[in-house]
């Protein structure tokens, strides 16, 4: 009873979008590493050195029943050396989409370790879907991430495994949580030029081809922009680093549903030793 009205909603129960900065960059994400690694390379959580927090909300198409808001959490384990804590990171996240008709909260944890070269990470969620005079239903997910430095500080390779569990929502029509698998490399010429390119898999779609470029323009600023080949979106932003404050913003332009808005706010509770 859960699918016809779940599959008129834009959100689909998969990984989504964290960060504006993943907004900005056609969400070309599997091989960052902030914290909203939590949601888009959990791998990526192993290189945070500071506990930080973020906020995001993004609202898509000007509707107000595509609403998503986002409070994520990263906490180094032991002192941070060599760019990596040492003990690995611990994230979490709490995530709410939709409206009183169709919603969905989620809430994850997951760990993430970073080794010479190689990063791993693991994460647990519980994702409720509720539809207004339906009820509600809950599926725990299970999902993995890898992430490499294939060439030191020129060419990174990462990897996403959502749902490898493959989480039954519903019992009508065999109703599962997608399982999506993100791969992509990212390429960093210099200092101020990051280029990503990134293919995503959600085993009952068609394959989305996603690219980003970002430029530091100063230390404080960096543009943004991208494509996404499946949802049909170009897209663009901005980053300001203000002390121990970042925000992000990005817009996304689809040609027949018009525009989408993405917002962070992060905070690094204190500065990692450099």
């Amino acid at each position: 009873m859960l699918l016809p009205t779940a599959l008129a909603c834009a959100q689909g129960n998969g990984p989504g979008t964290r960060g504006a900065r993943a907004a900005g960059l056609g969400n070309a994400s599997v091989t960052l590493t902030d914290v909203w690694a939590i949601g888009n390379n959990v791998a990526g959580l192993g290189q945070v050195t500071s506990p930080t927090v973020g906020f995001y909300a993004e609202n898509r198409y000007l509707s107000r029943a595509l609403n998503t808001a986002v409070l994520a959490a990263a906490l180094p384990i032991g002192p941070a050396t060599d760019g990596k804590a040492t003990r690995g990171v611990v994230g979490f996240e709490a995530q709410r989409f939709g409206d009183k008709l169709y919603s969905e909260q989620r809430l994850g944890a997951g760990y993430g370790y970073r080794g010479s070269l190689i990063s791993v990470g693991a994460r647990f969620d519980v994702l409720q879907v509720s539809i207004e005079g339906l009820g509600s239903k809950r599926a725990v997910a299970v999902s993995l991430g890898g992430q490499a430095e294939v060439l030191p500080k020129k060419l990174y390779f990462g990897a996403y495994l959502y749902n490898l569990n493959q989480a039954k929502l519903a019992e009508y029509q065999n109703e599962r949580v997608p399982t999506v698998l993100k791969a992509g490399l990212s390429f960093r010429p210099t200092g101020k030029v990051m280029l990503n390119a990134e293919t995503e898999k959600d085993v009952d779609q068609a394959a989305d081809f996603k690219a980003g470029i970002e430029y530091q323009v100063i230390d404080a600023l960096a543009v943004r922009g991208g494509f996404s080949t499946l949802s049909r979106q170009t897209t663009g932003g901005v980053g300001l680093q203000a002390g121990q404050f970042r925000f992000d913003y990005a817009a996304a332009w689809h040609t027949a549903l018009g525009l989408s808005q993405h917002l962070a706010i992060g905070v690094q509770l204190n500065r990692a030793a450099k």
